[in-house]
């Protein structure tokens, strides 16, 4: 049987859908780092079946816009002293900056080389965002 300890301080990425958490685990760059992680796939699930798991022995800034954008519906758990101190449920968020580029070649942004783009959602249910210069949309 596999065990995984649990760990003193640190994170807990909870209830990723199933297959999503090593796009996850590289997204955040945790293959790259030198303190543990583990990365549980296919971990039976009451609520969902099954489901992926990561858990980060360490304290970490998270992009929680690009946790939401891949999977909207985990919970970022905080550990202190082998205790949740703290649940933080994701959404998909209403607007990202920094996240995508417009796939238009005639948009502003493709001329000017502008990073900080921002996106608005249109449709939660397509994971679908307009830019914000020229309309265009784009889906994750």
């Amino acid at each position: 049987m596999l065990n995984i300890d649990s760990i003193k301080k640190g994170i807990v990425i909870d209830h990723i859908k199933e297959g999503y958490g090593y796009k996850m685990f590289k997204e955040l760059g945790l293959h790259k780092v030198e303190y543990r992680v583990a990365l549980i796939r296919n971990v039976s699930s009451r609520k969902q079946g099954k489901k992926d798991l990561i858990k980060i022995e360490n304290k970490i800034d998270l992009d929680l816009n690009v946790l939401g954008i891949i999977d909207p519906d985990l919970t970022v758990n905080i550990i202190e002293d082998e205790v949740i101190k703290e649940k933080i449920k994701l959404s998909l968020p209403q607007k990202v900056k920094g996240i995508f580029t417009c796939k238009n070649p005639r948009c502003i942004t493709s001329e000017e080389n502008i990073e900080e783009v921002e996106f608005i959602l249109v449709d939660k249910s397509k994971k679908e965002y307009r830019c914000e210069y020229c309309d265009t949309k784009t889906s994750i």
